[in-house]
């Protein structure tokens, strides 16, 4: 064969890498090749008969483009590079994954397709959500939990959440693989098969599953205006968002209610059924947008009514013999459950028996130290038993004696409440006292202040008479001079003295307030004299431990009385007379004016003097001493 030959025939093939996302395929494809029969070449290849869900895709021009399966391949928009890079993806969704997805590698490959669509975002999920599909997808991955396989930290290589998710809550990656390993523990039992088919089943239900999104322009006739909106094309319809929303669609068309796609260059038009419904008209900047968008519904509405029609025979064969390879692994995943349960019992029951075998033994040594120890405490006991016979004899006997120190002091606190109740009743009658004596002391005031009035008013008229007879002498002193000679006026005025001198009136008041005076000094002693023996009386029954309880008591006692006190006595004085049974008042003469005799001087005339108790009298008697003061009147003694 020559080289040209050779170079020939090895331009009739071209090299194709197929990826799926758990394995790649590389085929050489021949130049004619239609995108059907590399397409049947990959579904063979991985064994799979439910093709009509997927697809070729590959990127041209920055824009993900399937690859169309009537055509040749080479006549498509393929990049240029060597091998020529398809992926294997599902195209089509299911709407129900438990009915239509039959064959385990249908469903493993949704299950891989639908778990990247989630992390990347593609499709939103809740917190919530997303920790149970991570589950699922953990059961699926690694089996049943086994704490001796997997270790911590066995999932730091695992993509478990989104990342969104991640951000919104304050853990670490730790924190999240420790409670996803916690929750992983608890679905213990369930089958790899049957753990893909509770994730895709959680997330048919999410809003954005098996949703193809495409910018477009819609046109209001109305307003004759267009306005972007982002068009959505599942197995349930034609749906219209807005453009921040992908969630919740404003319009929907579902298959049954669509009469009629139609495609003119860069406008798309729907017809449905409902013809007041009016036809909608979309509009795309890109001619490959519009034709992709009508691929996805003509895919999506022939699943529609293949899935309303009977199944072919073909597919009805496959759905059986899935069901029963299904029901076969199954009954296998019980069976192996089963012997795995009864190993693991069959191993606890053996560490139960060891268990129960060393706690034997170690009990049975135990016992025998307990009965080496028992006689030892025998003896001890023996010993202690005497000693106690002893110490209880010693109790009693401290215990009769603690008893008959307990009537003791009950009699000695019985004699100590009678003594304090003793002076109680004294300091009462010190107080009955002290306030008779403050009632005497105001009463003796107001007739030694109705006395000075008096001696006031005799004095004003002694005044008068020696004002009087002065006048008089005056005038008369010229009659006297012409009708008597001066020996006989010298005469005269003798007289005038010895009439000053003889003034009855005025001695005689003097001596009754003299005699009040001594009268009321009398009294005071007497009442001192008694305050003195109470006041002995008291120290002798005084006790130290109580005197501060003692004082207190009569401080409170003595302050109830303080309404009899609200006199200008009491004004006057202030804190003097408040505690008389521990301080001795200096009684002092209640009379407004007192004297001494001079005795260096023959006459008796006197100074007056204001004693302490003069400023209990109040404002009338303060005023009349000070005109006694001023006019100097003599004091009689006796």
């Amino acid at each position: 064969m020559s080289i040209r030959r050779l170079t020939r025939k090895q331009l009739k093939f071209f090299r194709v890498k197929v990826m799926t996302l758990d394995s790649e395929i590389e085929l050489n494809c021949k130049m004619n090749w239609k995108g059907s029969v590399l397409f049947g070449s990959v579904c063979e290849t991985l064994g799979l008969k439910e093709s009509w869900f997927f697809g070729l895709q590959f990127t041209s021009n920055g824009m993900d483009t399937w690859l169309k399966l009537d055509k040749k391949i080479l006549q498509q928009d393929l990049p240029k590079e060597e091998p020529t890079k398809f992926r294997f993806l599902a195209k089509f969704y299911p709407e129900n994954v438990a009915e239509e997805l039959v064959q385990d590698i249908t469903r493993h490959l949704f299950f891989l397709q639908v778990k990247k669509q989630i992390l990347d975002e593609e499709i939103h999920c809740s917190p919530e959500a997303s920790v149970l599909l991570a589950l699922y997808a953990l059961q699926a991955k690694y089996g049943d939990y086994n704490p001796n396989i997997h270790q911590p930290g066995f999932l730091s290589k695992d993509e478990l959440l989104p990342q969104r998710v991640l951000q919104q809550y304050q853990m670490t990656s730790e924190m999240w693989q420790e409670k996803i390993t916690a929750w992983y523990a608890e679905h213990r039992g369930t089958d790899r098969n049957e753990a893909e088919m509770n994730y895709l089943k959680i997330a048919q239900d999410l809003d954005m599953y098996g949703m193809n999104y495409f910018p477009v322009l819609i046109y209001y006739q109305q307003a004759n205006t267009d306005s972007a909106i982002l068009l959505g094309v599942n197995a349930k319809g034609i749906h219209i968002f807005s453009k921040n929303n992908k969630i919740m669609p404003s319009k929907s068309f579902k298959w049954g209610d669509i009469s009629n796609i139609s495609y003119n260059y860069k406008r798309l038009k729907i017809a449905p059924i409902n013809r007041k419904d009016g036809v909608f008209k979309f509009y795309s900047p890109e001619d490959k947008v519009n034709r992709l968008i009508l691929d996805l519904c003509i895919g999506n509405h022939n699943l529609f009514i293949t899935k309303r029609k009977v199944d072919s025979k073909d597919i009805q064969q496959m759905k059986n013999q899935a069901k029963l390879e299904r029901t076969r692994k199954k009954i296998e995943h019980q069976n192996l459950i089963r012997e795995k349960q009864l190993r693991e019992d069959a191993e606890r029951a053996k560490d139960d028996i060891e268990r129960r075998l060393f706690q034997l033994e170690d009990e049975a040594r135990q016992a025998n130290e307990a009965l080496i120890h028992s006689n030892e405490a025998t003896e001890l006991m023996a010993e202690k038993a005497q000693i106690a016979e002893e110490e209880a004899k010693l109790l009693a006997q401290n215990a009769v004696e603690a008893r008959q120190e307990m009537q003791r002091l009950e009699i000695a606190v019985l004699s100590s409440k009678e003594e304090l109740q003793l002076m109680e009743q004294k300091m009462r009658e010190a107080d009955m006292i002290t306030v008779k004596l403050m009632k005497e002391s105001d009463r003796r005031a107001k007739e030694a202040e109705k006395l000075e009035q008096d001696l006031h008013k005799a004095r004003e008229a002694e005044l008068i008479a020696k004002q009087r007879l002065m006048d008089l002498s005056s005038l008369c002193e010229p009659l006297v001079a012409k009708c008597f000679p001066p020996n006989v006026t010298d005469g005269v005025t003798d007289n005038r003295i010895s009439l000053d001198a003889s003034d009855t009136d005025i001695k005689r008041l003097s001596l009754e307030i003299e005699k009040e005076r001594l009268d009321y000094l009398e009294k005071s002693r007497q009442i001192e004299s008694q305050l003195n023996e109470l006041k002995t009386e008291l120290r002798t029954l005084k006790r130290e431990d109580r005197q501060l309880s003692l004082q207190s008591l009569w401080n409170g006692t003595f302050r109830s009385k303080d309404h009899f006190h609200d006199t200008l006595w009491m004004e006057t004085y202030g804190e003097q007379y408040r505690s008389p049974l521990f301080t001795t008042p200096s009684l002092q003469t209640m009379s407004t004016v007192s004297g001494s005799p001079d005795w260096g001087n023959n006459d008796i005339r006197t100074q007056p003097l204001l004693t302490q108790s003069s400023f209990s009298l109040g404002r009338a008697s303060k005023r009349n001493i000070r005109q006694a003061n001023k006019n100097e009147f003599d004091v009689i003694y006796i």
